[in-house]
């Protein structure tokens, strides 16, 4: 795995959805707010036959979405999937319906339950999560793994007792990718955060969901979890900068400013595809295979603030 230097690469800011000619692309995706700039980058650099053939529209925006040309492939406009998990559920829906509306998903955790038509999360890069706080935080920047576990499991040690919290530990909008890792990483269900059973998280601020990596809405008493590629694409200004005063904490006295094997909180990044595409192109050709275009841009998935990925276009994390 490639470690990261931050602020060593610049590009012009991301675009969101498809940029240019052709405006529908064979490969459409939706899903992962995380994967969503990287995947915009790649989708301008890989061309085939001289034609860009992915298009990937983001977690966020307009309301609804048109992933096809409506004259060859109609009833194509859906509501825009914000998160991994619901671009899973739209990529499902549209492969059930067989309309050729959606090609594959991104997402940033791994989701090996029952699918029908049978789905494989194919590896294209590497990123790690940390904590994020205000400069003037009541929360320390250095935390041990096990003080984070604390801090998820309301204990009032760390957060207080109820109904007044003296720490507000928020998680992102269900269906999103980096919650579902981060409670899985914190050792909570997120079954059990609907449930209540830990009164002090929030995935709500004012009425509205909170959005992954959008650190506007900490204050000097929340926290909340941040994709280090997301935070370092954002500080380089290769994508919008929506981190507020967030910084980075260090969890087990490792920094978050360069990823490395070392750090303790990664995972794998994905597009999901229907597993029956694993040997037709495009999807062949794109993401299949230690060869497959996406894994031959590492200058591209670096720029965006992730690592490349040693397992890059494998094929064996399939769903039943």
């Amino acid at each position: 795995m490639t470690g990261l230097l931050t602020g060593t690469v610049c590009a012009s800011q991301a675009v969101a959805d498809p940029s240019g000619p052709p405006p529908y692309r064979q490969l459409s995706g939706v899903g992962s707010d995380t994967t969503q700039d990287v995947m915009n980058g790649l989708a301008n650099a890989i061309t085939i036959g001289g034609q860009k053939v992915i298009g990937s529209y983001d977690a966020t925006g307009s309301a609804q979405v048109t992933t096809k040309d409506p004259a060859t492939t109609p009833g194509c406009t859906v509501n825009r999937p914000n998160g991994s998990g619901a671009g899973r559920t739209a990529l499902l829906n549209s492969l059930q319906a067989a309309n050729g509306c959606l090609d594959f998903s991104r997402s940033s955790s791994l989701n090996l339950g029952a699918a029908n038509p049978g789905l494989t999360y194919v590896p294209f890069a590497v990123d790690a999560v940390s904590y994020s706080i205000t400069p003037t935080s009541t929360v320390p920047r250095k935390l041990s793994l096990a003080d984070l576990k604390a801090i998820y499991h309301c204990d009032p040690n760390y957060v207080g007792t109820a109904p007044n919290f003296s720490l507000t530990v928020y998680l992102p909008q269900a269906g999103s990718g980096t919650r579902s890792f981060w409670e899985s990483t914190m050792g909570i269900t997120d079954a059990d955060v609907v449930a209540g059973v830990y009164p002090c998280i929030k995935d709500t601020k004012a009425g509205a969901p909170v959005q992954e990596h959008d650190g506007r809405v900490l204050d000097d008493k929340s926290i909340v979890p941040f994709s280090i590629a997301q935070y370092n694409s954002q500080a380089t200004q290769t994508i919008a900068d929506l981190r507020g005063r967030a910084i980075l904490g260090t969890i087990d006295n490792l920094a978050p400013n360069t990823l490395n094997s070392n750090f303790g909180v990664k995972r794998d990044v994905y597009n999901v595809i229907p597993t029956s595409k694993i040997g037709t192109a495009p999807w062949s050709t794109v993401f299949v295979g230690s060869n497959a275009l996406v894994c031959q841009q590492p200058t591209v998935i670096n720029t965006y603030g992730f690592a490349t990925n040693a397992n890059c276009g494998d094929t064996s994390k399939q769903t039943p």
